[in-house]
């Protein structure tokens, strides 16, 4: 770090930001020791120290193998749904297709289903990816990131969850992978301030089932059969308390193995469903 970069990196800690968020900013916007780059900088400083994300502030974030552009019209990656990628490639293999083909529910920027393209091509896998979201606006995030990674074989639709997607693509995909909202209204209003930035519908959902926030994970363990390959599987992330009525709901529609996973904090997070 020069010399000029440092001392920015000191007025920036000065005026609240931590050090290392405050050499991130510096890195990224304080390109070319140009008045506009300090302008670029001061603006981002300012959003910071107001509150916003550091991810949107910066306008990008690294999730698994893709650096994803992100803003506020999608979900911040979470280190726990890097986990769930994790988890759906082990099934993945133990389904052993030559060419699967992969729902992404919910798909957001896209980073679930893209990080997982990308890497099973690095693996000589070339798999098929359609990836769906209810808001236009995160539609446009995760086609730009398909763009930016090369990552061509995904289509996108359109959708609240499997409403749209072509009938005729039921019974064939041998993955599905969703991180729906899962958080109950009541819950939201006693969390980290901060999400009031994200798109509240990617993370509120109503109760269901007597249990809060389970809708959609509900609808989408209940309808995902019928959109699997007979040896198909469906990895979805929940939360922490619908583990049981997670299980609960893909036995009783007709899942003939289910098991839930704790995530790196130990809480119970991501279902594996295998038809």
């Amino acid at each position: 770090m020069t010399g000029a970069n440092a001392t920015l990196v000191g007025e920036l800690v000065a005026a609240g930001l931590e050090p290392r968020e405050a050499r991130w900013l510096v890195e990224e916007f304080f390109v070319g020791d140009d008045p506009e780059a300090l302008v670029a900088l001061h603006a981002a400083a300012k959003r910071r120290l107001g509150g916003e994300p550091l991810q949107y502030v910066i306008g990008h974030w690294p999730f698994r193998s893709l650096d994803l552009d992100v803003d506020s019209r999608v979900l911040i990656p979470r280190p726990e749904t890097e986990e769930l990628v994790e988890t759906a490639l082990r099934e993945l293999v133990a389904v052993d297709v030559v060419a699967p083909m992969i729902l992404d529910l919910g798909c957001g920027s896209g980073a679930i289903g893209l990080a997982l393209l990308d890497e099973l091509s690095a693996r000589g896998v070339m798999a098929t990816l359609l990836s769906v979201d209810a808001s236009s606006d995160a539609l446009a995030v995760a086609r730009r990131n398909a763009l930016k990674h090369d990552l061509l074989a995904v289509a996108f639709v359109q959708s609240s969850w499997f409403d749209a997607v072509d009938v005729s693509l039921r019974g064939r995909f041998d993955l599905i992978v969703a991180n729906p909202p899962y958080v109950g209204e009541d819950e939201f209003v006693n969390l980290d301030p901060v999400l009031g930035y994200e798109p509240r519908f990617a993370l509120v959902a109503a109760d269901a089932s007597g249990v809060a926030g389970f809708r959609d994970v509900e609808t989408i363990i209940n309808e995902a059969p019928a959109w699997l390959t007979s040896a198909g599987v469906l990895v979805c992330e929940h939360g922490n308390m619908q583990a049981e009525a997670a299980l609960a709901a893909a036995s009783a529609a007709g899942f003939t193995s289910v098991t839930d996973l704790a995530d790196l904090a130990g809480q119970p997070r991501v279902l594996i469903a295998r038809r």
